[in-house]
């Protein structure tokens, strides 16, 4: 399940791309199907396991064009290990409302992205998130768990501030909104309620089938309850220098 449009984010073979926080890997595997040279960083040394075995897994499948690469490592987004203007792409992905030092998150994207890279960074959308912050405070108030909700405009205005160009935003996931706030509603924890379980297996079987139904719902829906906000970026070329 993508969150990042990449109709809305070109991607070359060839692109170096950062997944920053990148979980369990999704976008990190669009990339490298792609044909772009990968890495997957994050904090957490179980999940870059799991993702650099999938990475080893579509590399025996066949998976990935030739000239793609993909290398999962541990690493801290407050102090990338990588030189200046390394990356063509960058994505942060639902990770920038769990980080407390959100503007040092951003300049340290901004660093390591050549001028003219793309960069797309999605979060929980304002609405959505709001609701489940009122029905239940487990939902947010957990060891590494959300420690803020941001509106589009702060986002957005964040995102320039950083000295990036904003080009274009969306919204993800409608059909995913009811079902964190019956889980909300009904205990973070609790999977075994009526209602949390038959939802959810209306999610997956949206995931795994696509029917045409749910997928018209969820554009239909998206603008108004969608669970994610996405926002686009470019960094700038900076104007040449005079000599004189």
């Amino acid at each position: 399940m993508l969150t990042v449009d990449f109709s809305r984010f070109p991607l070359a073979p060839g692109d170096r791309v950062l997944d920053l926080g990148c979980g369990a890997g999704r976008h990190a595997f669009e990339c490298y199907r792609r044909g772009a040279r990968v890495v997957a960083l994050d904090q957490n040394a179980e999940e870059i396991r799991e993702v650099a075995k999938w990475f080893a897994a579509m590399e025996e499948a066949g998976e990935a064009p030739a000239g793609a690469t993909a290398t999962a490592m541990e690493g801290d987004a407050l102090a990338l290990p990588f030189p200046d203007e390394s990356f063509d792409v960058v994505i942060i992905s639902e990770v920038m409302e769990h980080i407390h030092d959100d503007k040092g998150v951003l300049a340290e994207m901004v660093r390591v992205l050549k001028p003219g890279g793309r960069i797309a960074i999605t979060v929980p959308r304002y609405g959505p998130e709001k609701v489940c912050w009122t029905l239940s405070d487990a939902y947010h108030e957990v060891e590494g768990g959300h420690i803020r909700i941001y509106k589009a405009d702060q986002l957005l205005a964040r995102i320039r501030e950083a000295g990036l160009k904003p080009y274009g935003t969306h919204h993800a996931h409608a059909l995913h909104s009811p079902y964190w706030w019956l889980k909300c509603a009904f205990g973070v924890d609790n999977d075994k309620a009526l209602p949390v379980r038959a939802y959810h297996k209306l999610l997956v079987w949206d995931i795994m089938k696509k029917p045409l139904a749910t997928r018209v719902a969820e554009q239909a829906l998206n603008p108004l309850i969608g669970k994610s906000f996405v926002a686009y970026a470019t960094k700038p070329h900076l104007p040449p220098v005079d000599a004189a």
